[in-house]
């Protein structure tokens, strides 16, 4: 809808509600705004957004700007070249302006930069019959190329650049200047055909394509006709498909979707009674866009995997994809048709971390592949069965030197808790920082690396709008110091609360301390001059909570990558302190001795762990003790776990509770059985419940050491290590709130 269109419309609506003998003036202004404000929409959600990402442009314009809103709003005026995207700098308060976008100019990492990209150009596929298309297809159907629109042969055209500026007549890109029923079209270069039709697949609006995970549509019911729950809702259920957190799975509204690569969208419902169903989407007509190169090595993840590996990991033969047999499952060619499920081959139709298959033993329902590597050079099929090397125990090392260019420990976390994207991979960030481009950086899997020589480790991200942040990684001291006591119960480090000491916790939004000098040890410009850097956001006028002393470091926009200060350097407008991590005793304790694996998803398949990476997980069982749910231990008799686990049952005899598991058969002989006495479910939509155990399960609790990340003293769990103090935050809470207990 265009402005003229809207106002027009609510020139009609303002009339209406004049009319109305019950309702105030004040009323009738106040619901014009909100309908114009409506109306008009967000500029913003006509981008894609990629934080820490700059495009190298040839056609640029640098501009200033005091919001990302007015940058996006002289992107939309420009008239000297069409702009496809901009990139917004929020300290210097400088908006940049580009013809080029991701598809047509490669992709640089920098700092502090946020990189906008208008969706419509980013787009492969049609809406209707393809007029708003902006792609860059340039072949017709019959696979001949398209003639330049503003070539004058093979063919002198009817429609040109010169006499259509809006409709997108660039290059020899399928377009659609006439509003042509039949979709995008081109002039050709065979002097025998003039124009023909181009194959573009529809977009996902009205359809789907292969399991839905691009579909875009608005149907917010499922297969059984129950409304869907709004995604930013937490009402009736519970859950973690926030938004926010996935802003590029286009969680919009309640409409179905499909985030974590089901066989088709789906959603939750408004029925407290159904926590989640499928909707019934139909399949687009049109051929699916292409989903790229296929490998028969392993890239990345290995969805593009098509090689003819059967057999797992333990060797044992793959089932095959179209049987229900040994194993039932709902990974099928139907649900899949765009994955290749042929015969038993490997394949990673649904996100996991490698190929995989279901097996065709009874007792083991499905595992991982070993598939080679792609190196630098092809892999040619007949080397696909040579012996692959076992995997190497992970090198507990949660500490860097320096700047961090000689870690070669394993964490691949960064600091906002995002995975990182392994090195060899190009989903969903492309990039140059390869294990074959810098073959001495320790570019293994995704582990935390500094390739090249930044503040410290870092990697790419697997969120698909954050292309790179810094690890969650703290510098090594001196010397390692022991952990005699206990944290307090509930006092949980907090990065935004005000910290005087000269180190930070998180992002180091709270830091207070009195660092005064850069990275490079340039000192930092007082906070109220303006001189030599002008600056108008962050100053202590306007942010008066934010801290802004002097000229000490400081966090004030929450930067992901630590406290900065502009410098005193007129050349360099801001740059980074270093300000390393606070040493908390509340907040080292009970790390885990194996890093864990971190499984997506709504517990669909799950992943296997590595012992002693979730020690205080628990197995909920039945009385046969038959694994059936799972829970944390977040005191020594208390068991958090969720209320559809309670199901079966209300009488706590029904359950038992195993700790210090490491799988579901062939217990060890040091586990803990213990019985539960009371169970207390939340209130209803609140899918959260607390087991107590019939006896405390550890008597005492011994902290490790930081040196060895291992225990002097062996408890009852084996080895104990749990983000302790944020779960009993949150039992504390349960019980304030829910149960009525004090402390």
């Amino acid at each position: 809808m265009q402005v003229n269109d809207i106002l027009g419309l609510g020139h009609t609506v303002f009339r209406t509600l004049l009319s109305s003998p019950k309702m105030e003036h004040k009323e009738v202004v106040l619901l014009l705004l909100l309908f114009l404000k409506s109306g008009l929409g967000d500029p913003l959600e006509d981008y894609v957004n990629t934080q820490g990402a700059s495009l190298f442009s040839l056609t640029r314009k640098q501009l200033g700007a005091g919001s990302v809103d007015e940058c996006a709003r002289k992107c939309e005026e420009e008239t000297s070249f069409i702009c496809r995207a901009f990139q917004y700098h929020s300290k210097e308060q400088q908006c940049v302006i580009m013809a080029e976008n991701s598809k047509s100019s490669p992709i640089l990492r920098m700092r502090d930069v946020v990189l906008f990209e208008k969706r419509i150009y980013l787009s492969e596929c049609k809406t209707g019959n393809g007029k708003n298309y902006r792609g860059t297809m340039s072949k017709t159907k019959s696979g001949v190329t398209c003639q330049k629109w503003s070539d004058n042969s093979p063919h002198i055209p009817n429609y040109s650049p010169e006499k259509l500026p809006q409709a997108g007549l660039e290059e020899n890109y399928c377009r659609n200047p006439d509003n042509d029923e039949k979709g995008p079209w081109c002039y050709t270069t065979d002097p025998n055909t003039r124009f023909d039709y181009c194959n573009i697949p529809e977009c996902e609006d009205e359809c789907m394509h292969c399991s839905g995970e691009n579909y875009e549509g608005k149907i917010s019911k499922t297969m059984s006709g129950l409304v869907c729950q709004f995604w930013n809702s937490q009402s009736p259920h519970a859950h973690g498909y926030i938004p926010a957190k996935f802003p590029n799975k286009n969680l919009k509204m309640n409409y179905c979707r499909n985030p974590d690569g089901e066989p088709r969208p789906w959603c939750f419902t408004t029925d407290p009674n159904k926590r989640w169903e499928y909707c019934n989407i139909p399949r687009c007509t049109t051929p699916p866009p292409p989903s790229g190169p296929t490998y028969q090595c392993l890239k990345g993840r290995g969805e593009n995997y098509q090689g003819l590996v059967a057999v797992t990991v333990s060797g044992h033969t793959c089932q095959r994809w179209s049987e229900q047999s040994p194993h039932k499952h709902n990974r099928t060619p139907e649900n899949f048709p765009c994955k290749n499920l042929d015969e038993n081959y490997c394949r990673n139709p649904d996100g996991e971390t490698s190929p995989w298959c279901y097996t065709t033993n009874k007792e083991v329902r499905w595992e991982h592949c070993n598939i080679p590597p792609c190196g630098s050079s092809p892999v040619s099929t007949e080397h696909l069965d040579a012996p692959v090397p076992p995997e190497q125990t992970p090198v507990v090392q949660d500490c860097y030197n320096g700047d961090g260019q000689s870690y070669r420990g394993t964490s691949s976390t960064t600091l906002t808790g995002r995975k990182c994207q392994s090195w060899s991979s190009m989903t969903p960030h492309r990039h140059q920082k390869t294990p074959e481009n810098y073959p001495n950086a320790g570019l293994t899997m995704n582990y935390c690396r500094n390739p090249d020589a930044d503040k410290s480790p870092w990697c790419y991200t697997t969120d698909p709008s954050v292309r790179w942040e810094y690890c969650n990684l703290r510098k090594c001291s001196s010397t390692e110091v022991l952990v005699t006591h206990s944290p307090a119960v509930g006092q949980v480090p907090n990065a935004e609360a005000p910290s005087e000491a000269d180190c930070m916790i998180g992002n180091g939004k709270g830091y207070r301390g009195k660092k005064a000098t850069t990275v490079a040890g340039v000192p930092c410009q007082e906070w109220a001059a303006q001189e030599p850097h002008r600056h108008r956001i962050f100053t202590p006028e306007t942010n008066p909570r934010a801290g802004l002393e002097k000229n000490y470091c400081r966090n004030p926009d929450g930067d992901v990558n630590g406290p900065w200060c502009y410098t005193t350097n007129p050349v360099k407008l801001f740059d980074y302190c270093d300000v390393p991590q606070c040493v908390s005793s509340s907040f080292d304790c009970g790390k885990p001795k194996v890093e864990p694996k971190k499984c997506s998803g709504r517990i669909v398949g799950g992943c296997v762990s590595n012992p002693h990476s979730w020690p205080w997980q628990v197995s909920l069982r039945t009385r046969i003790l038959k694994h059936f749910c799972g829970g944390t231990l977040i005191s020594p008799e208390w068991v958090l776990t969720a209320t559809h686990c309670l199901e079966r049952s209300l009488r706590p005899t029904s359950y038992k509770v195993i700790l210090g598991a490491h799988q579901e058969f062939n217990l060890e002989a040091d586990v803990q059985e213990l019985e539960v006495s009371k169970l207390f479910r939340g209130p209803q939509g609140a899918d959260i419940a607390l087991l107590k155990l019939s006896r405390v399960t550890v008597e005492g609790l011994w902290f490790a050491s930081r040196r060895t990340n291992t225990f002097y003293k062996e408890s009852l769990l084996g080895v104990l290590a749990v983000h302790a103090p944020i779960s009993l935050v949150c039992m504390f809470v349960f019980q304030t709130l829910f149960l009525g207990l004090k402390k």
